[in-house]
């Protein structure tokens, strides 16, 4: 192998491991886009609760279900590694980041319809169906 061949290898090894120690050690606050339907660590006795974890290197289940302008409660179990534990529904603006599993991820759909749901760098997504 060329000596520079040898030296982008390892830079793209460094840069991997330095994304993954960064998101997987990013646990002092939660990122959350504050829109007054999203929040974390709030335990609702109301809220449908899901809990996702990883299988096939994604997120597992991979799609939800749930009611309109009702509080979903997302638990991210501990298969859940890296920036898998970021998540995120773009077209709601939440943007959570969850630790460990006792921090919950909470916001409130406010339309029905078919979204994308994914991980802070798109590796993981799902589909969040929010009906009647």
């Amino acid at each position: 192998m060329k000596n520079t061949t040898i030296l982008a290898i390892i830079g793209i090894v460094i840069l991997v491991a330095g994304a993954f120690i960064y998101f997987s050690s990013n646990n002092a606050q939660a990122n959350v886009d504050v829109n007054d339907n999203s929040n974390i660590d709030v335990s609702n006795a109301d809220a449908q609760k899901v809990t996702l974890g990883i299988k096939n290197y994604n997120y597992y289940p991979n799609t939800i279900t749930v009611k309109v302008d009702k509080p979903v409660e997302i638990t991210l179990d501990s298969s859940v590694v890296g920036c898998y534990r970021s998540f995120v529904v773009p077209e709601f603006k939440v943007n959570g980041y969850s630790a460990n599993p006792s921090q919950k991820i909470t916001f409130t759909p406010p339309k029905t319809g078919t979204f994308r749901f994914q991980c802070s760098m798109g590796m993981g997504r799902g589909t969040l169906i929010v009906e009647n």
